[in-house]
């Protein structure tokens, strides 16, 4: 089962060095243990556009039970923007269709 701050630094390690966004998804199991990780977006030093059905998508073919959404921001500010927010929702709709749980969504800035 994963531990909120071992997530944190995993992601952060994943992320934190990206020069551009890049949105990557965990893949996890019914005892939330990481199936595998994987960057699905990659954007520009300002934006990167995710499509919810791709994670969807990606969640059927590795039969996970739930995912963690997560999302650099190279500016380094760690606060999750409208834009964030939105997609967040509309994965979260997606997912709750198939009985996939969204655990969480980080935002990962530069050391933060």
């Amino acid at each position: 089962m994963l531990n909120s701050r071992i997530t944190q630094y995993y992601l952060q390690s994943l992320l934190a060095h990206h020069e551009r966004g890049v949105f990557l998804v965990l893949f996890l199991d019914n005892q939330h243990r990481v199936i595998r990780h994987q960057e699905m977006f990659a954007g520009t030093i300002s934006s990167v556009v995710v499509h919810p059905r791709e994670i969807v998508l990606t969640a059927l073919k590795e039969n996970a039970a739930a995912i963690i959404l997560a999302y650099n921001h190279p500016s380094s500010k760690d606060e999750p923007s409208h834009a964030d927010c939105l997609i967040t929702k509309q994965v979260v709709n997606a997912c709750l269709l198939l009985g996939t749980r969204v655990l969480d969504h980080l935002v990962i800035g530069r050391g933060e």
